[in-house]
């Protein structure tokens, strides 16, 4: 198991339950160190006082804030431990709320947390009976890693995990990101959620897997061997052209079933409803009559 990266208490109402918190997840990414390409030295970076110019070691680095005069102040470890802030050392769970009514772009990384001494074992098991009973989750406040945080607690099998949320502000307005009205045929909109079924499953595929790191893997492993890794046919980049929607939508669903060993048979697809022709055609004459009079 990892090693815990915060101790403390959910605080549920009155009652306290001790626990750790671990991480939930680990990176696989293969890391890569900078090197001198002459002689494949590592290069180091050293950490330099810009007053006296001379290189400090780690004992000798503590933490500073700057003030809007440009001086600085020490901020000690001692006194972060020591801020008076009732969720320094806990979970305090503000509300229960349903999974879907929270924002998907808020919830960040995860975290089990796990009891901490028999003590803790009751009212741990306490709590996530009631989450799974509830069908709600958990919001927390709590202090970690330096300021305050949002916590979104649920269960996973017999563990409660909670997740960092980020606050409201933190949240970028992508009202600058949406473009510009479109008019779509019904008939396209259908197509879409035609593809989507057909690509639809009841739970994440089990096959899905990083090919990106198990590629680089084999290009290091050529490289240890001296030999040239493989190449793999590359796919053409996309043109940003304008494309046939309707096509574009019935050869996906050819491809999705193809990969599924369905029939492909969808070309019924690309047929247009009379529904769809009859509304769309008062609206383009009203369109002409407008800019006449105009």
């Amino acid at each position: 198991m990892p090693r815990p990266v915060w101790g403390g208490a959910i605080s549920f109402g009155l009652v306290t339950i001790p626990i750790k918190m671990l991480p939930a997840t680990e990176d696989r990414s293969i890391r890569f160190r900078q090197v001198h390409t002459a002689d494949m030295g590592q290069i180091r970076y050293k950490k330099i006082c810009e007053i006296d110019g001379q290189e400090v070691s780690a004992a000798e680095i503590s933490k500073g804030y700057e003030l809007p005069s440009g001086d600085t102040i020490q901020i000690t470890d001692q006194e972060l431990d020591d801020i008076p802030l009732p969720t320094a050392k806990a979970i305090d769970i503000v509300t229960f709320v349903s999974a879907d009514t929270i924002d998907q772009i808020r919830i960040g990384d995860g975290y089990y947390l796990a009891a901490d001494g028999p003590v803790a074992a009751k009212p741990y098991v306490l709590l996530r009976k009631a989450l799974e009973r509830s069908e709600k989750v958990a919001v927390a406040k709590m202090a970690f890693h330096g300021r305050e945080r949002l916590g979104l607690l649920r269960v996973v099998e017999d563990a409660i995990l909670i997740h960092m949320m980020r606050w409201p502000d933190e949240i970028r307005d992508p009202a600058q990101l949406a473009p510009e009205a479109i008019d779509l045929d019904e008939q396209e909109i259908e197509g879409a959620l035609a593809l989507m079924e057909t690509m639809s499953a009841e739970a994440l595929p089990p096959e899905l897997h990083d090919e990106y790191r198990e590629s680089l893997e084999q290009v290091i492993a050529a490289k240890v061997e001296g030999r040239r890794p493989e190449m793999p046919e590359r796919e053409e980049a996309p043109t940003g052209q304008v494309v046939d929607l309707m096509a574009a939508l019935t050869a996906s669903m050819e491809q999705a079933k193809e990969r599924r060993g369905e029939p492909a048979t969808v070309h019924e697809m690309a047929k247009p409803k009379k529904k769809t022709a009859a509304k769309k055609a008062p609206a383009k004459k009203a369109a002409g009559k407008k800019r006449k009079s105009a």
